[in-house]
């Protein structure tokens, strides 16, 4: 379809931009050496970002969006950030509004520590609380369950009610960071989805220019597809 022009400029050479013509988001799954993060690349490039598999700090520091993946354990994670300056990297960002996206142990790190075992290891710090072992007669938790989503959320747009693919022994209990803050102030509190196993814990956190989930959205079919094409969209 053709758009109005200036005088003396034909219509014909004016077109409204296209899909295939605009700008695809450019995002960096940040590579620390630590886990299969190939699926997190291909749903994410599925959706409509330029995905680069990266730690180079400058790529991950102008890419419209950062996914930090990551599998295992806490401590092991950490090292694995620590060793690119992956902490340096996502502090930058959200200091500056710059969007991140945690997956699994990569929202784990978020807290401000990790109980594996008795021993702690600090986390990133970016909310408080601490992540230690589901309370539940089977773990880990594996396979796919509901979610409980706030009124309002982005990430979870369209697919409210679906389930999504969880394996973990490990999650956030609680959240409290943003938490008491009153309704009328100008600082939105963060957005938490729950989930249970065993008890309450958290599955996903949105929180300004910080989005992180403990289930795996690369790993759930059509419903995880949709989350981070609502990522994508938003960056």
């Amino acid at each position: 379809m053709t758009v109005p022009t200036a005088p003396g400029v034909s219509p014909q050479a004016v077109t409204e931009p296209t899909a295939s013509t605009a700008r695809r988001p450019s995002v960096v799954v940040l590579d620390y050496g630590f886990g299969n993060v190939r699926s997190a690349v291909r749903a994410l490039e599925r959706v409509g970002a330029d995905v680069e598999l990266t730690a180079d700090r400058a790529r991950a520091q102008d890419a419209d969006g950062l996914v930090v993946p990551g599998v295992g354990a806490f401590a092991a994670v950490m090292a694995g950030l620590r060793g690119v300056r992956g902490d340096e990297l996502v502090g930058r960002r959200l200091a500056g509004g710059r969007p991140v996206l945690g997956i699994c142990v990569g929202m784990q790190v978020m807290f401000d520590q990790g109980d594996e075992h008795g021993t702690l290891t600090d986390g990133l710090g970016e909310w408080a609380g601490l992540v230690d072992r589901l309370e539940a007669d089977v773990v880990p938790h594996m396979g796919w369950d509901t979610v409980d989503v706030p009124e309002g959320s982005v990430l979870f747009r369209g697919v409210e009610d679906e389930r999504f693919y969880f394996v973990h022994s490990y999650a956030a209990r609680s959240f409290t960071t943003g938490q008491d803050l009153p309704a009328d102030s100008p600082i939105r509190r963060p957005l938490v989805t729950w989930s249970d196993h065993g008890g309450r814990f958290v599955a996903a956190v949105e929180n300004g220019p910080l989005s992180a989930t403990q289930f795996h959205p690369e790993k759930s079919g059509d419903a995880g597809a949709t989350l981070l094409e609502n990522w994508v969209r938003s960056l």
